[in-house]
């Protein structure tokens, strides 16, 4: 099992900070307006430079979690890196309202990973909306989700979530950055965030591309927890979201 799960500093849960170890995650813009964005950053390393010399976790340098406030929208993607260190990704942000950025990285002088976050504006008239209520089961382009298990403060609990469409098992699940499955954590009111990776990977010999897709998570404290599973299915990634209590 690869875990890189709560990312912080002297017990901070991942993500609550914009600079960690000497590094800090700088948006070129933290106010946008609704639409397509062009998302632009750096990270700085301890001598205030951009840093360009990442050790790759699961295929790549850096993995973007863009979530509204509310847990309502979030968006898992991979931006481009020019050779200045520029990070660049063009966003659908149809939705006014506050979102934060997380930045899975492991700069490669640090020698391990951390999760950097910031808040991020966007312009126009905003209506919240409430998290989405306790919920096992989800939808999503005609695949059925099932979540079994349950999140403990402090300890680690596996979680294991099914796949099935039409009434049938999905036993042909496709790798997807080395794994069937990646699973983003993150709780309502903070927003402190763990990133897990399944038992086992692709090729093994021992895991079996699906149904199940079986993490291991601790959580940082009680709360509401919004869980986010992105898969692989017919050359496309697809995204269940549920809602657990604590």
């Amino acid at each position: 099992m690869d875990m890189h799960a709560i990312h912080g500093g002297h017990g901070v849960p991942g993500g609550l900070q914009v600079s960690q170890d000497g590094y800090t995650l700088d948006l070129a813009d933290t106010i946008v307006q609704r639409g397509s964005v062009e998302l632009r950053f750096r990270i700085l390393g301890p001598d205030r430079r951009p840093v360009t010399g990442y050790t790759p976790i699961h295929d790549r340098e850096l993995h973007l979690i863009v979530v509204r406030r509310e847990l309502t929208g979030f968006w898992h993607v991979h931006p481009e890196r020019d050779g200045a260190g520029t990070w660049s990704v063009r966003l659908e942000l149809e939705e006014a309202g506050s979102y934060r950025v997380f930045t899975d990285i492991a700069p490669r002088e640090l020698g391990r990973t951390i999760t950097l976050g910031a808040d991020l504006a966007v312009a126009g008239p905003y209506e919240p909306r409430p998290v989405p209520g306790p919920g096992r089961s989800f939808t999503v382009d005609g695949f059925e989700v099932e979540l079994a298990g349950d999140l403990v403060a402090g300890e680690g609990r596996a979680l294991t979530l099914s796949v099935s469409r039409d009434g049938r098992p999905v036993t042909d699940l496709q790798p997807y950055l080395g794994a069937y499955g990646h699973l983003v954590v993150l709780r309502a009111g903070d927003l402190a965030y763990v990133h897990v990776h399944p038992n086992g990977e692709p090729g093994d010999g021992v895991t079996e591309p699906g149904p199940d897709i079986t993490f291991h998570a601790v959580v940082p404290g009680p709360g509401t927890y919004r869980l986010f599973l992105d898969f692989k299915h017919g050359d496309a990634v697809r995204t269940a979201q549920f809602t657990l209590n604590t």
